[in-house]
């Protein structure tokens, strides 16, 4: 599944992400090409691909016990932090640059003086939608394309997109800070599965923590990128599999195997198209894909990570959803949103909680 390039890059899916990823967070398809039919030439639309299916599995025993609702907060992290939010748009620090970028639930007005906002390295201007394509404008000086930025000690590359995103999605950082964890005090290498990778940081972080991970995205340039972030890190003798396909189909046939993972985050997008136009919807695709990961998951587990964007849903579908998906299994399932705390422009003075994201997380106790 490809996956942002839109969350360069969104996600798309059944796998989707570096083209759109999300369209990438996102929810319209791209629209098609059209070419100029022939003379008397009869044209007809081509149907996609069908979508790969199983019946779902038929569930018993009593549901995993719950947590709800659980926020997630973080207020930066390594190189990142939100600086101001208002007026539909978020001022974040990355590195050294100050970036302005659309943010549709910032309905406020701005906390810092209009002077703060003004000194910026780099604003996207353009289409707001989560998927719309645009610019970015550069006030002082015309910036490169890519520069370098640190999480979690893990070096990685942000990157200026058509899609208004930055090659990473630093509120993930709550649910990348728990793997990390998971994996340096488990006693044993944990087997990590990465859908909807896209540039890799969280792949990294799992692999520099002592896991075994295989990253899955549908985007030739998002894996592309992810290997380019391995080798700025020198990370290249970590266990890693890049795998571009479409995550449907790479998680069934994993199941055909008896494939095992300890780990599983997944991160589609609402709305995303496989290498070979393989259609993913979130409402349709969503129920058999946690099915599956089900299925995949080690007598060990420690857990399934899932997250959701752009979606026009309360938290409990998802919530409901997962607890349906790991009844019998025991543990509990743990929901509620990912937000970020903005921190002024030294890091440290908090504000505002801005919501990002939706989540659903199963744990074995």
């Amino acid at each position: 599944m490809k996956q942002r390039e839109g969350r360069p890059g969104q996600k798309k899916t059944s796998g989707s992400s570096g083209e759109s990823r999300r369209n990438d967070r996102t929810g319209r398809p791209p629209k098609p090409v059209a070419r100029p039919a022939a003379a008397g030439e009869m044209v007809r639309q081509a149907a996609p691909p069908a979508a790969v299916e199983r019946p779902l599995m038929t569930r018993s025993g009593e549901r995993p016990a719950e947590r709800v609702p659980v926020i997630l907060e973080s207020i930066g992290a390594g190189d990142f932090h939100l600086i101001d939010s208002g007026n539909g748009e978020k001022l974040e620090q990355y590195g050294p640059y100050r970036i302005i970028r659309p943010e549709a639930q910032a309905l406020w007005r701005p906390s810092l003086p209009a002077h703060v906002w003004e000194k910026v390295d780099a604003a996207f201007t353009g289409d707001t939608d989560e998927e719309g394509t645009g610019r970015w404008r550069f006030p002082k000086e015309a910036l490169g394309e890519t520069w370098p930025l640190n999480l979690l000690g893990v070096d990685f590359l942000g990157r200026f997109t058509s899609f208004r995103h930055v090659g990473v999605f630093p509120e993930q950082i709550v649910h990348w800070s728990w793997m990390k964890d998971q994996v340096e005090k488990a006693g044993r290498p944990l087997k990590v599965l990465n859908l909807f990778g896209y540039t890799g940081v969280a792949s990294l972080v799992a692999a520099a923590a002592g896991a075994e991970v295989t990253h899955v995205d549908a985007s030739k340039k998002a894996i592309g990128w992810a290997r380019e972030n391995q080798a700025l890190g020198r990370m290249e003798k970590l266990p890693i599999r890049w795998i571009c396909e479409d995550a449907m189909k790479f998680i069934l046939r994993e199941e055909r195997r008896g494939s095992q993972y300890d780990i599983i985050l997944t991160d589609p997008p609402k709305f995303g198209r496989g290498p070979n136009g393989e259609v993913w919807h979130l409402f349709e695709h969503l129920p058999l894909m946690l099915d599956v990961c089900r299925e995949i998951l080690s007598p060990k587990a420690v857990g399934l990570v899932l997250t959701a964007y752009s979606i026009r849903a309360s938290f409990y579908s998802i919530h409901e959803l997962m607890r349906e998906t790991m009844r019998g299994a025991g543990g509990v399932v743990e929901s509620g949103e990912l937000v970020i705390r903005e921190a002024g422009t030294d890091g440290k003075t908090e504000g505002r909680a801005l919501s990002t994201s939706l989540f659903s997380r199963w744990v074995p106790k």
